[in-house]
This record gives structure tokens, C-alpha cells and sequence, in this order.
């Protein structure tokens, strides 16, 4: 017995490890004895981070989202219309990123191996989405 997997897990896949990358270290910094921040917020040390909701927590938010989308797409509720919501989530999540860094990567703060994470799997998000639609189409035309 055999069994594909089905790129909606994939999907679900990255955006958990999409989740769990916003908890590890996103900014580093030497100045001032040290520090380093995550992309929910959190921080240790004396890296200064602007207050409120922003990018790093939609983040979160749209993984969350991206991974319960995914498994609708490898369960088979509304395939075509979960696999399209995975592939603009995705897409948004990698924009996210990008704004992310080029709102934060200034000298003297780099980023950190998290910040690196959570860009691949955004953009491993983005090709099994592609995936997913390309299938959910091709299952479409065969059904007619």
C-alpha cells in the first residue's frame, strides 16, 4: 500500500515551520553588550524593536492560517479554492519577510539564523503552492 503525498501537506508543512521559525532569534546585535530579537516581538538584550502589532506578527498569523489552508488542500475540502488561498497567503508571507528585513536589517543590526528559516520555508510554501493549484486544475479538467 502506497500512498503520494499530496503537496496540501507540504504546504502545512512549511507553514508550521514557518511558525516555529518566528520564535527563534530574527535580529542580532553586538552594540551595547549584545541582544537579539524574534519576529513575534520578544527580545533579549539591548536591541530596541518598535512597539505594537507589525510585520513579524502577521506574520505569525498568516502561517497559522497558510497551515490550516494546506491541510484543507491534503484533506480535500475545497481544493481549489484552499490551494488559491495558499498561494496568496504564501506569496503575502514572502512580502512580509522582505519588509521585515529591510525594516530591521540596518547597521548595526544583522540578521539571525531565524530571519533565514522562515524565508525558506515562505518561498518552499510558495512552490508546493503552486503545486497544489497546478493539481487542483489538472483534477478539475479530468472530472469533465
Amino acid at each position: 500500500m502506497t500512498r503520494r503525498l499530496r503537496p496540501g501537506w507540504l504546504v502545512a508543512l512549511f507553514g508550521l515551520v514557518l511558525s516555529a521559525s518566528t520564535w527563534m532569534p530574527w535580529l542580532t546585535t553586538a552594540v551595547g553588550g549584545g541582544g537579539w530579537a524574534n519576529a513575534i516581538g520578544g527580545r533579549h538584550g539591548n536591541l530596541e524593536l518598535p512597539e505594537g502589532f507589525g510585520a513579524g506578527q502577521l506574520i505569525v498569523l498568516l502561517s497559522s492560517t497558510l497551515l490550516v489552508v494546506g491541510a484543507m488542500v491534503a484533506r480535500g475540502l475545497s481544493v481549489k479554492a484552499a490551494s488559491v488561498a495558499a498561494l496568496v497567503i504564501s506569496l503575502l508571507i514572502i512580502a512580509l519577510v522582505a519588509w521585515y528585513y529591510k525594516l530591521n536589517v540596518n547597521p548595526p543590526v544583522s540578521a539571525e539564523y531565524g530571519l533565514y528559516v522562515g524565508g525558506v520555508a515562505a518561498l518552499g510554501a510558495v512552490v508546493c503552492s503552486i503545486s497544489s493549484v497546478i493539481a487542483a486544475i489538472a483534477a478539475g479538467r479530468r472530472r469533465r
